[in-house]
């Protein structure tokens, strides 16, 4: 890989010159090293944020640092030299895209008490083997292994490797039990795992969680899906790759690809998901455009009558709701006539 100031200076020039309606990066990175203080790399990196054109999701815990942000490339750029001048993440990888806008409602910096939630303490120095993406694709065509996608049910339905098994995850801390009943099922001593998820570093420490239950040959795809993407392409893989972001799906090697989920209200071929309107459900579903706009944002008949349904608004796409001060103001739609 070329020096990252090379790659910067190529990423300058492709979103200035060959892109132009494309000025923003999109960055993300993880790193497990020890942080002592770590509400005090809060602080600095609150500091160091502020009054410039980036916005971002950032935790911060004794484990290390999991960040994703976007913002313009001068001051991307500046971000990643800074952190990098800290010897603790001088080594850390980081994953660079072109984006049309700023992909987070605001800067976000938080303390977290484990990077990856599971209510138990893993090491993630003791997990699988990293593999990059060009062996991966080699592994998957030798049709050896068991290949394991360890997202969550409502991120592998609009996006896989093909033939991957997808276990029926709502939440991180899922996982666990999972392992055990995989572990029950297959003869772990003698089923070599690929293990994949967005960016890797869910990986980290499932990886571990697995070979606790006895897996011994575990394989984990270095950089995620995300670094597959800019590296192989979609060789092998179906449908969008889901981001925790305003874009909610994107496309692993910015080429389209034809859904693979379908229309939660009519069935038709989808890949766009949303949030239910409904305040007290909540629920992310994927909908057609047609849809979205007849069940005004709303998963069901009932959640359109619900008395704590925020207004659909067309403008908004399928972006995240915000909270109510992030939100423009405008008059509250109105559910159909029969519905009342």
């Amino acid at each position: 890989m070329p020096p990252l100031s090379v790659f910067l200076q190529w990423i300058y020039f492709v979103s200035f010159f060959i892109l132009p309606r494309m000025s923003y990066l999109a960055l993300a990175f993880y790193e497990f090293v020890s942080i002592e203080n770590p509400h005090l790399e809060v602080k600095k990196h609150k500091k160091f944020f502020k009054n410039r054109e980036i916005t971002c999701r950032i935790y911060l815990s004794e484990e290390g640092v999991n960040g994703q942000l976007s913002g313009s490339a001068e001051d991307v750029d500046a971000y990643i030299e800074w952190i990098k001048a800290d010897p603790r993440f001088e080594s850390t990888h980081f994953k660079l895209g072109t984006v049309s806008e700023n992909i987070f409602p605001r800067v976000s910096v938080k303390y977290r008490k484990e990077l990856v939630a599971l209510s138990c303490e893993i090491e993630a120095s003791e997990g699988g083997e990293h593999v990059d993406p060009k062996r991966w694709k080699e592994m998957l065509e030798s049709g050896d292994y068991l290949v394991l996608d360890v997202r969550n049910e409502y991120e592998s339905e609009i996006g896989h490797f093909e033939g991957a098994v997808r276990p029926s995850l709502k939440t991180f801390r899922e996982f666990p039990k999972f392992a055990e009943k995989l572990a029950a099922e297959k003869s772990p001593k003698e089923t070599p795992v690929m293990m994949y998820c967005t960016g890797g570093i869910r990986c980290e420490v499932y990886s571990k969680v697995l070979k606790d239950k006895g897996f011994n040959q575990v394989y984990q795809l270095n950089g995620g899906v995300i670094n597959y993407g800019h590296e192989v392409g979609k060789d092998h893989w179906r449908g969008k790759l889901f981001v925790f972001d305003d874009r909610l799906a994107i496309e692993i090697d910015g080429d389209p690809s034809e859904p693979i989920a379908q229309c939660h209200h009519c069935g038709c071929s989808s890949d766009t998901q949303y949030n239910c309107a409904n305040m007290d459900c909540n629920h992310l579903f994927v909908s057609c455009s047609v849809c979205t706009e007849k069940e005004l944002g709303c998963c069901s008949t009932k959640c359109m009558r619900a008395p704590r349904r925020r207004p659909y608004q067309r403008e908004n796409g399928n972006k995240p709701f915000r909270k109510k001060h992030l939100l423009a103001s405008t008059e509250p739609d109105r559910a159909p006539a029969s519905l009342s």
